[in-house]
């Protein structure tokens, strides 16, 4: 390893993290760490950001079957740190700002998704170079990676409806923006519809319209396909982003009177984050006004009930700089 702080031959590295030891039971623990290859860095995390959408669902047991699935866990996969110590074919230096989109580097405790931790050890390949100016922000490029996978990923039209103004809704709509649409997004929460820049954020009642050729629903609400194949224009599209822990249905003859089509969104690639933060640096995608709450990571247990249950949190960082 090159290091910016050696590390002994035969020490063990650990970190404070947190462990979700079982639903809405999570504790900050003392973790040891898989000792790192030539292709490894170890990061010292300064941020991580807490998901409002799977790992709402990991932390309140309702996350349906998923790979890697298991108590006890460590959760979170939008951290931001430094690189501390860099292999020789990491393909990093040490000192790079670096996202971390997850680690399992725990030993016997399940990294779903791993980055909720001081310091993490994660293939260099897995982390993404950013700007120093990102700060703080660069949690968010998970998110934007998302938004940019579903529409540019998925190859389908631009959003016209957007369901759900939260983070992934506002990233979604303003990059719908940044390719000259013109998109309108459903909000039922009044404290949630303000901030819709270059675009209109409504209460789904007062929207009467039934043309749209592209929704794209980040809700999470499984009940929700009905109504939104009732707005679709012929040979419309709907398009999951969400996540969903229960299974979906739908009415069979409006969707076959519309010719609808039903498209799930997967998770993000390495060239939609590459992409997304190369707007985010361009200054032509802005993340601004979407971190609302931050918290110490050693009052985690508060921060994580106030951003999923507190409608003004759109989305609430960890700062892990003082126990590194």
């Amino acid at each position: 390893m090159a290091s910016g702080e050696q590390i002994g031959a035969g020490a063990v590295m650990a970190t404070l993290a947190f462990v979700l030891q079982a639903p809405e039971r999570l504790m900050l623990s003392r973790l040891d760490l898989t000792p790192p290859g030539d292709e490894d860095v170890v990061v010292d995390v300064e941020w991580s950001g807490i998901s409002t959408g799977t790992e709402r669902l990991l932390w309140s047991g309702r996350m349906p079957p998923f790979p890697g699935m298991g108590y006890p866990l460590v959760p979170g996969y939008e951290s931001v740190g430094r690189v501390r110590s860099a292999g020789e074919r990491s393909g990093a230096q040490v000192g790079d700002r670096v996202f971390i989109p997850g680690a399992r580097c725990f030993g016997e405790v399940r990294g779903l998704f791993g980055g909720a931790a001081a310091r993490v050890v994660v293939p260099g390949s897995r982390v993404t170079r950013i700007g120093d100016d990102l700060g703080e922000s660069g949690v968010l490029l998970a998110l934007a990676a998302t938004a940019y996978h579903a529409i540019v990923g998925g190859r389908g039209a631009q959003p016209d409806l957007i369901v759900g103004h939260g983070v992934l809704g506002r990233l979604l709509a303003r990059l719908a923006v940044l390719q000259g649409g013109d998109p309108v997004v459903w909000e039922h929460n009044p404290q949630r519809r303000q901030g819709g820049a270059g675009y209109r954020v409504v209460d789904p009642a007062e929207d009467e319209r039934r043309d749209y050729r592209a929704i794209y629903d980040v809700s999470g609400d499984p009940k929700l396909l009905d109504a939104l194949i009732g707005r679709l224009a012929m040979g419309g599209e709907v398009v999951l982003a969400g996540f969903y822990s229960e299974p979906l249905a739908f009415a069979f003859p409006p969707a076959f009177m519309r010719e609808a089509r039903i498209r799930i969104a997967a998770e993000w690639k390495q060239p939609d984050l590459v992409a997304v933060g190369e707007l985010a640096a361009g200054g032509r995608l802005s993340l601004a006004d979407l971190i609302t709450h931050r918290s110490e990571a050693q009052q985690a247990d508060a921060a994580y009930r106030t951003a999923f249950g507190d409608p003004a949190c759109l989305k609430m960082i960890l700062d892990w700089k003082a126990c590194s």
